[in-house]
């Protein structure tokens, strides 16, 4: 490939700032920034409202082609080998119907043929947006595709191919609907190969093996199916102690997040020591502001239940290593840290966390969130009020703060 051949000599411009492979169809935010349309838009449909590079607000999620650095990309790519983007597989409506047809066929054998026309696959996905766009609509493409998913006995090698195809055509219209609605029928087996991609495959399949999980969990009764599906948490989970990668844990905290809608599942979390997890990387200094977004949310979806709040209080340095995100991350992720901060101090009111977070200067971060705009809805406002008079009224600080709409005194 490409990325294998030239890792040490591609230009820092030509790599997408969240993906970090060389950009095959870049396109620039608002803010000036250029990105892998792949990237952002996976980014932005994670309810992101900032431009990840700078954390500005964006003011539209529009994104347009940078053709003039696509160009550039394709020169440098023909001149540094023969592996080059400007040269895309080509793949006809007659050919992928063949193809079509032959994923449909009941072969109990999976052989060589079917994983060189699935490689072809990926390659045509990965050459283009307007490719990704014709696969998706093809008539009979994901469920023929989903359906060597389904199948038992697939090697390895063929289900990392397949879930690779899904993970590139996911941000297209009408697909996240599509899986899940094949997810949903009886007798399914994707999340066994899921499951297994994620035990047994390499990173990227990992990697892709969690997003596709976490995009198909739309409503209430996908998330069931994965949160109930036998031994899958407990695999993400593990994927955490395992694996070191930031895009491999970023992407399994969001899964996990997306899929924690009941007491059970949160609690299953704490019992799997998430919020130690989750703590020691909010304290890293080298976790990534988009890592750090995703273990807030999570957290903010634990602290929900009874024992996710007694966890978060007993883990000594999880309210402070809150507390040091907060304004450091998006608006959303924020007010997830200050979602977390309330539930423990003032919901649960527990005397440690508030010492925790007033030895950190919490007090001081939650009032400049509370002035600064972030806490514009009444909602977080109300948190924001609360968490102070705990954390200076109630621990005798002396420190006092006036607002548009509210003014505290000491007492």
């Amino acid at each position: 490939m490409v990325r294998d051949e030239l890792y040490i000599t591609v230009p820092n411009l030509f790599r997408c700032p969240i993906s970090m492979d060389v950009m095959r169809s870049p396109v620039s935010l608002s803010t000036g920034v250029t990105y892998e349309r792949t990237s952002i838009q996976h980014w932005l449909e994670s309810g992101h409202d900032t431009c990840p590079a700078t954390m500005q607000i964006l003011q539209s999620k529009d994104f347009v082609p940078n053709l003039t650095l696509r160009r550039l990309i394709n020169l440098w790519a023909q001149s540094h080998g023969p592996a080059s983007p400007a040269s895309p597989p080509s793949l006809s409506s007659q050919q992928l119907t063949s193809l079509v047809q032959y994923l449909e066929t009941e072969n109990e054998k999976f052989n060589q043929s079917l994983l060189h026309s699935l490689s072809k696959m990926v390659d045509f996905a990965k050459a283009g947006d307007e490719n990704r766009k014709f696969l998706a609509n093809f008539n009979g493409f994901v469920p023929a595709i989903v359906g060597v998913l389904n199948r038992e006995g697939v090697e390895i090698e063929v289900l990392e191919s397949v879930i690779r195809v899904l993970d590139l055509i996911l941000p297209q219209n009408g697909v996240k609907e599509q899986l899940r609605q094949l997810l949903t029928k009886s007798n399914r087996n994707c999340l066994s190969s899921i499951r297994l991609l994620l035990q047994k495959g390499s990173l990227s399949s990992k990697i892709e093996s969690a997003r596709v999980l976490d995009s198909i969990a739309l409503e209430a009764e996908s998330k069931r199916l994965i949160a109930e599906k036998e031994g899958l948490l407990s695999v993400l989970n593990d994927l955490l102690s395992s694996e070191t990668d930031q895009n491999l844990h970023g992407v399994v905290f969001s899964c996990l997040a997306s899929v924690s809608v009941t007491r059970t599942v949160k609690a299953e979390l704490v019992r799997f020591g998430l919020v130690r997890v989750i703590t020691t990387t909010l304290l890293n200094p080298d976790t990534t502001i988009w890592l750090a977004e995703k273990c807030l949310k999570l957290l903010s979806t634990i602290a929900t239940c009874a024992e996710g709040r007694s966890a978060i209080s007993e883990e000594e340095k999880c309210a402070a290593a809150v507390a040091e995100r907060l304004m450091k991350v998006s608006r959303s992720a924020t007010e997830d840290g200050l979602a977390v901060l309330w539930s423990v101090c003032c919901m649960l009111g527990d005397k440690r966390a508030r010492e925790s977070v007033v030895r950190s200067n919490g007090a001081a971060k939650v009032l400049l969130v509370m002035q600064s705009g972030y806490g514009e809805g009444n909602f977080v406002r109300r948190m924001c009020g609360d968490l102070i008079k705990v954390l200076s009224v109630g621990l005798g600080l002396g420190l006092s703060y006036d607002t548009k709409t509210l003014h505290i005194m000491p007492c």
